[in-house]
């Protein structure tokens, strides 16, 4: 027999790789560096006492805007605004203090219509629970008054130093400094008394404030923060000491 040679198959063509696009690598601007406050050169005395001279004229007589009609129920509304608004608690608390206005009436109220009363609000069923144990506690340890220093006030379930400082300034005139969002961020932000912490900052503006303008030095500085000083799109055109404040990024 004939020996049958196979042919080898035809080999394909390479087919010839696409060369990458050479892309030309731009390097992105670096930002600029943000100016740290506490490399902001301090302020001196004289430039706070004008912050607050300027406040002053502006509000003589500031006020804060949780309603209440005596210091229990001032201590109520300020541990139920924890992570809520003023304007929120206000809702929730007209109808409730008609008919729980000492911590008595709150007790015979219970925990459970207590819940009906301040649903609207964040975390009500542990504040619920939290204003019910308080009330028992004034009742038992401070015959049903609410206690004047600020040990005794943290003492009681719900309540901590911004409640405290809340209580014993507007309640009974103590010179405190409560720092809440918007005193820390205007603490920070303007470098009057920049801080990491809530305490921080309460300290630092209680060493710079004067004594003549500590008694209303934090409704101020909440208002002005709420208001103005706003957290996203500050109103820097507006802002009654913009030309003081040493944030960077002032648009003015």
């Amino acid at each position: 027999m004939a020996k049958i040679t196979r042919k080898p198959a035809p080999r394909k063509a390479a087919v010839p790789k696409k060369k990458a696009k050479a892309t030309a690598t731009v390097a992105k601007p670096k930002a600029p560096a943000k100016k740290s406050l506490k490399a902001i050169k301090p302020w001196t005395p004289a430039e706070v006492h004008e912050v607050f001279a300027r406040f002053r004229k502006a509000n003589p007589e500031p006020k804060g805007e949780l309603e209440h009609v005596n210091p229990f129920t001032l201590l109520v509304a300020v541990v139920l605004s924890a992570q809520a608004t003023d304007a929120g608690v206000n809702k929730a608390t007209r109808a409730l203090f008609e008919i729980a206005d000492t911590p008595q009436k709150m007790l015979d109220l219970g925990e459970e219509r207590l819940r009906e009363y301040i649903k609207t609000i964040g975390l009500y069923r542990t504040k619920a629970k939290n204003v019910i144990a308080l009330s028992a506690k004034m009742l038992s340890d401070f015959g049903g008054e609410v206690p004047r220093t600020r040990a005794e006030i943290e003492s009681l379930p719900g309540a901590g130093r911004k409640t405290a400082n809340v209580v014993l300034n507007m309640a009974f005139g103590e010179h405190t400094m409560a720092v809440d969002t918007h005193v820390f961020r205007v603490g920070n932000r303007t470098g009057m008394a920049p801080g990491k912490t809530p305490l921080e900052v309460e300290l630092g503006l209680e060493k710079m404030i004067p004594a003549e303008f500590m008694l209303h030095a934090h409704h101020w500085l909440i208002l002005h923060g709420r208001y103005t000083c706003l957290a996203r799109k500050p109103r820097c055109e507006v802002c009654l000491i913009n030309d003081l404040c040493r944030w960077p990024e002032k648009t003015v």
